[in-house]
């Protein structure tokens, strides 16, 4: 059986915290296209603006981020490679995603990229850090 390193908790957070993501967007979302519109068929699609639209590429980023930085716990973890490091680069990933949901809502611009960028080297760092 796998213990729950720290690893994991963060990643379990960081997808509790894609469900906030998720529920933000949504009702940004509902209230640009309407009820009818989100409740239908959605045959003909409509391009969100303004904050619906960051909240959906913001939700959609951390779906693509997530994924990577899965990986990495997951190699982390399985081969017994947890350690402070690890640990260290897990918690700003999962920093670095909760203020990428502001920096992108209201469109810190450099910082919004910054943000980005600190999380996916604390990914490339773990999964380096499982190798070694």
């Amino acid at each position: 059986m796998i213990a729950m390193t720290t690893e994991l908790t963060v990643l379990t957070l960081a997808a509790l915290l894609q469900v906030l993501q998720f529920a933000l967007y949504s009702v940004t979302a509902q209230k640009q296209v309407g009820m009818n519109y989100a409740a239908g068929s959605r045959d003909t699609p409509r391009q969100l603006t303004g904050t619906a639209g960051r909240l959906q590429r913001a939700l959609n980023n951390h779906f693509e981020g997530l994924i990577l930085f899965g990986i990495a716990v997951f190699v982390t973890t399985a081969s017994g490679q947890s350690y402070g490091l690890t640990a260290t680069c897990a918690w700003v990933y999962l920093a670095a995603r909760v203020l990428y949901i502001p920096a992108y809502a209201f469109g810190w611009v450099p910082w919004r990229s910054v943000i980005w960028a600190a999380g996916f080297i604390a990914t490339i760092i773990m999964l380096l850090a499982a190798l070694l």
